[in-house]
């Protein structure tokens, strides 16, 4: 992404006066949103289960406090006929059912109001196993952008002329199937919406953390000194700052060599 300043988001009558709420709101009852605040929008089947774990801990106080926001959009709402129906059998034949493409546009078409059209500013994200690898440079970038709408799909997946139409970007958590796109974006939004500023009440700590210098974390230790039998490295009581930050590095090092060889290989081609 680039380093240039973002640009404000347009405005047409200032920042609404709202309280915050753990419970996610939907777009089609038109509710007031906060102005300028980075926002997921969750397209799904199951707006219920947002905002789920992300409405607790540090997650949920900053949901609450109005540091991010969240919007579920119930794709059920968009449905065909009487039944409302969102998907229908794979051109081709096949097993299992596929999410409409008409029915998929108008949920986008009403998620996309308002947000910017470059998707450095908004991405626009369908969670699939065969999409990009999620990982922590992929959680910084979304944190920096204003905001992102994220697609779970259902069934056998989305209409592929969706994904091509709204240039929307495929992202995995790893080479495993679930049965929805949900459980994922809640693993995906906390580890972005983490990263917002303001959101960790120590910012030292996301430094230190894994994958932030493109190493596993080194071993943790707290009180008691010792408990059933096993005692804390000498050096972490020793009050040697420098050797401390050098025991740290090696064991990080230590850990990705031996647990993550893949890791370890990127990071020395990353040195040069």
């Amino acid at each position: 992404m680039s380093d240039t300043p973002k640009s404000k988001p347009m405005r047409s009558h200032g920042r609404v006066a709202v309280r915050p709420t753990l419970h996610p709101r939907d777009l089609m009852a038109s509710s007031p949103q906060l102005q300028g605040v980075w926002t997921a929008k969750i397209i799904t089947l199951f707006p219920q289960a947002f905002p789920g774990v992300l409405g607790e801990s540090l997650t949920g106080k900053g949901l609450k406090d109005g540091l991010w926001d969240l919007e579920s959009i119930d794709l059920r709402r968009f449905g065909e006929g009487k039944h409302r129906n969102v998907d229908d059998t794979p051109a081709g034949g096949g097993a299992g059912m596929v999410l409409r493409p008409d029915v998929l546009g108008n949920a986008l078409d009403m998620a996309s109001a308002g947000t910017p059209l470059d998707r450095a500013r908004w991405p626009v994200v369908y969670m699939s196993p065969r999409g990009r690898r999620f990982d922590q440079a992929m959680a910084r970038q979304f944190a920096a952008a204003e905001g992102m709408t994220i697609l779970c799909g259902r069934f056998e997946g989305v209409d592929e002329r969706v994904l091509e139409e709204y240039a929307i970007q495929e992202v995995s958590l790893g080479d495993f199937v679930l049965t929805g796109g949900e459980i994922a974006a809640q693993a995906l939004l906390d580890a972005t919406v983490r990263l917002i500023p303001g959101m960790l009440g120590n910012s030292d700590s996301i430094e230190e953390e894994s994958f932030s210098q493109g190493l596993l974390e080194h071993p943790q230790y707290t009180r008691p000194a010792e408990w059933r039998g096993r005692g804390i490295p000498e050096v972490l009581t020793s009050g040697h700052h420098g050797k401390v930050e050098e025991w740290r590095r090696e064991m990080s090092e230590k850990i990705t060599r031996e647990r993550r060889p893949d890791l370890w290989k990127k990071h020395l081609a990353d040195k040069g």
